[in-house]
């Protein structure tokens, strides 16, 4: 393989990764997306741009609010009945209050 093309062969090989359900992959892509590098956010782009058609009927929710408001219990009871009925469920908590990033991301 050579050089100039191992880092889009490498994006192919994450983007079928995490098509087949790779956490690992997942990790990756994360910390790929939500890198300052600018190579790294070039990199991303091209990334969710192959991923975006593979998402068929997806749906993203984003649920806000301030602390002890029930945002963890309800995005809890949520993931659980949506399993319960044979969906796949993905969590991304940003954590804006973090002091090291101002913005962390965490996923479950």
């Amino acid at each position: 393989m050579s050089g100039k093309h191992a880092p889009q062969n490498d994006l192919d090989a994450t983007a079928r990764a995490l098509v087949a359900g790779d956490r690992v992959a997942l990790g990756r892509a994360i910390t790929l997306i939500e890198s300052a590098k600018p190579e790294d956010q070039a990199r991303a782009q091209i990334l969710l741009e192959n991923l975006l058609p593979r998402t068929g009927r997806a749906i993203r929710v984003g649920i806000s609010g301030v602390p002890g408001a029930g945002k963890s219990t309800l995005i809890d009871q949520l993931g659980l009945n949506l399993v319960a009925k044979g969906k796949k469920v993905a969590v991304l908590a940003v954590d804006p209050t973090s002091t090291r990033s101002g913005g962390s991301i965490l996923g479950d």
